[in-house]
């Protein structure tokens, strides 16, 4: 980096976030559209407080990632990615739906020494139990993740040449039936660590979820009595190439009563499924950094 001249301003060549800028290009294509929803995490928090009782941590991102498996399993048509090639005059469009859910995780960390959006997959959610989920999670939060194996591809792309870098970029997102093993099959991410409420981004998958900070907030009960509860707004972005609206809509609602039930059956490895989602629809907030520094 130059020093700055006298009259104030430098610039800098990007490097370290070039992965960012060439997916930014690639994701134009999406069409994005924006849902949220709020939920009441207190019996999240219940199950949390009981769990470090007995000396296990687990991040609020966890559960979102293990509520995000269990309902995704039931909306596969949310499970998926348009596959390249469409629009096209002689093609027809083509979705690609994957039986197995890997949620790419965006983790806020130092790359050589400057601050860049890591995406960490975590696979196989619609069968891992809480501590499995906490386990990878956690493989993901110290300050030297940038340095993990996994990142070696972002790391090479900010020393490639441009147009080589950009093509390697595309090359890897080519194949659709490939994607999981890239991109996972849904993006989640957070800010819950800051005075954020609710944000809304396009992850490059067909669903991606935005986690904001858990506050106390006025809630009305069942019974018609008004009360305060741990509240977290949910953010879901998705690509309406890939599905319509309903369907998303459905996919949130089951998010958001799976979370608002969550039970601590066969060591928290399961959420309770509410009976109205039986037949077919399954964040770390709190104080200090969570998923966007170290998970929460």
């Amino acid at each position: 980096m130059s020093p700055a001249p006298a009259h104030g301003s430098h610039t800098v060549i990007e490097r370290r976030r070039r992965h960012t800028l060439f997916f930014l290009e690639w994701a134009e294509s999406q069409r994005p559209v924006h849902l949220d929803t709020d939920i009441d995490m207190t019996r999240v928090l219940e199950h949390r407080e009981r769990a470090r009782a007995d000396g296990l941590r687990y991040s609020y991102v966890t559960y979102l990632l293990h509520a995000t498996g269990r309902a995704l399993a039931r909306h596969q048509e949310a499970n998926a990615v348009m596959a390249p090639g469409w629009p096209g005059f002689w093609r027809a469009p083509r979705i690609v739906r994957f039986r197995s859910v890997t949620a790419k995780l965006a983790l806020d960390r130092k790359v050589d020494g400057e601050r860049a959006v890591l995406s960490a997959l975590v696979p196989r959610l619609e069968r891992a139990s809480l501590r499995e989920i906490q386990e990878q999670v956690d493989r993901y939060r110290g300050e030297q993740a940038a340095e993990l194996p996994e990142f070696k591809g972002v790391r090479m792309l900010g020393r490639l040449p441009l147009p080589l870098g950009r093509a390697a970029f595309g090359a890897a997102l080519r194949e659709a039936r490939k994607r999981p093993g890239v991109f996972g099959t849904v993006s989640v991410s957070s800010l819950g660590h800051g005075a954020v409420d609710g944000f809304h981004s396009a992850g490059g998958t067909a669903v991606t979820l935005c986690a904001g900070r858990i506050a106390q907030r006025p809630v009305v009960r069942a019974d018609g009595t008004l009360g305060a509860a741990p509240v977290m707004r949910l953010g879901l972005t998705f690509d309406h190439r890939v599905i319509d609206g309903g369907a998303a809509a459905d996919l949130l609602t089951d998010l958001h009563d799976t979370m608002e039930a969550f039970d601590d059956v066969d060591d928290g490895s399961r959420g309770h499924v509410p009976a109205a989602h039986a037949r077919g629809t399954d964040h770390d907030h709190g104080t200090g950094r969570e998923l966007a520094g170290s998970p929460r």
